[in-house]
């Protein structure tokens, strides 16, 4: 019966619910942060195309990047709000449209890139979508 012996008082203790701390918000930032950086050079390197790197390749990554880490960290605080799903679904429509435009910048056709973008969108979203209904409280 060890598991049902009770506990000592206050050795739980639960933050505020809007609470959050300095560590909180920089561990939900760093994630976002580090996407976004690895995504906008990976897009300003497609944009080069074996060309000299210049002012406006280093631009061009920067803004895919921080496009990209806004929307992930915004996807990331206001998603759980959402039903099970349609946070499934933004996640679902959030990656087959940023993969979709890195791929898009491959050259490729459009029609291979709508395709692939649909199909990796449908995957994460049906992935997150398996991963929030049976994780519900």
């Amino acid at each position: 019966m060890a598991h049902a012996a009770p506990t000592a008082p206050g050795r739980h203790r639960q933050p505020a619910a809007g609470a959050t701390t300095h560590m909180n918000m920089a561990a939900a930032l760093a994630g976002p942060l580090l996407a976004g950086l690895v995504y906008g050079v990976y897009a300003a390197f497609m944009k080069r195309q074996t060309g000299p790197v210049d002012a406006g390749n280093v631009f061009y990554g920067i803004l895919c990047g921080a496009i990209f880490a806004a929307c992930l960290f915004a996807l990331a605080r206001f998603g759980p709000r959402l039903a099970r799903e349609l946070h499934a679904a933004a996640y679902g429509a959030f990656a087959g449209i940023s993969f979709g435009y890195l791929y898009s910048l491959s050259g490729e056709s459009i029609f291979k890139c709508s395709g692939l973008s649909l199909l990796i969108g449908a995957g994460v979203g049906l992935a997150a979508f398996y991963r929030y209904y049976t994780r519900e409280d």
